[in-house]
């Protein structure tokens, strides 16, 4: 059900992210003006239009990644998962030529395999692309131009699009890494967390492995969006991708990048690690900083 006062060119998306940074991607989300934003466990709801959902593909420092619900059944077994999903007419959301990739969640005593049920899914849109085409989309899982999401809890089924593609953590910046190289998203939520103003004081972090804490932290300063150095998301393979939109968001986001005077140190015992940190400000142009 429409939440109240949410205008017709509106409509539901989720935004996931790692435990206990729920209420600090919730306030991001506020800030860029979604409607009736909700958090839940590792996601958050809200509402918005086309072009919010471009902006907060660019502009969100820790979700993982943005998903849109599209259809709702009742399932219990492989048999009516399978029929539901032939239900929607998949040429209206991808091209046969395009690749595709599905993924599944599940929290349920109906299934307990989510690789199964993701094959099952993904066999249901072959099996109908073929029937009316001849043909059918290949799969790849690591960079598809259509990407689907299958969560079922309980009884209860839903088919989301995903928005993104490649997770949103992977920023695009991101030259050289450590051993064990900290997550983007972790990252922006510390600072996020911390309650650090550029403002008022330095950054200093000590054991700065790739750099990635001091570049979010350059990131948030300037006002960059994390998603400045990204060059696709799935949604530009979408039908109804709208191009001239996107580059009007792009350009406004782009347009409140500001330059301020800022502190930004990182130390580490490893000269070779410093050398990867900074080729990494470097390729996220913050070394100024």
């Amino acid at each position: 059900m429409r939440p109240n006062k949410i205008p017709a060119t509106d409509f539901k998306m989720i935004a996931t992210t790692f435990f206990g940074l729920e209420e600090v991607l919730a306030a991001e989300l506020l800030r860029l003006g979604a409607k009736n934003v909700e958090a839940h466990n590792r996601a958050v709801s809200f509402y918005g239009d086309e072009g919010f959902m471009y902006k907060a593909n660019l502009c969100l420092r820790t979700a993982l990644r943005i998903l849109k619900p599209i259809y709702s059944a009742t399932v219990t077994n492989e048999e009516q998962l399978y029929d539901e999903v032939q239900k929607i007419s998949w040429d209206k959301f991808m091209r046969v030529e395009q690749t595709l990739a599905v993924s599944a969640v599940l929290n349920t005593e109906n299934f307990n395999h989510n690789q199964y049920i993701a094959q099952k899914t993904k066999d249901a849109i072959c099996d109908q692309f073929r029937v009316k085409m001849g043909k059918r989309p290949s799969v790849d899982k690591d960079n598809p131009d259509f990407s689907l999401y299958v969560f079922i809890f309980k009884d209860e089924m839903q088919l989301m699009l995903d928005c993104s593609g490649v997770p949103l953590y992977k920023r695009g910046y991101r030259q050289q890494a450590d051993m064990a190289p900290l997550n983007e998203i972790l990252a922006a939520g510390m600072i996020l967390l911390s309650g650090w103003d550029a403002r008022l004081s330095a950054l200093y972090d000590p054991m700065c492995g790739s750099g990635t804490i001091l570049i979010e932290a350059a990131l948030i300063a300037a006002n960059i969006p994390p998603g400045y150095y990204r060059q696709d998301y799935c949604f530009k393979h979408w039908p109804d991708f709208n191009k001239a939109l996107f580059e009007t968001i792009y350009e406004g986001v782009v347009s409140k990048i500001k330059n301020i005077p800022v502190d930004i140190i990182g130390t580490d015992i490893s000269p070779h690690v410093i050398e990867k940190a900074r080729e990494n400000a470097r390729a996220a142009k913050v070394d100024d900083m």
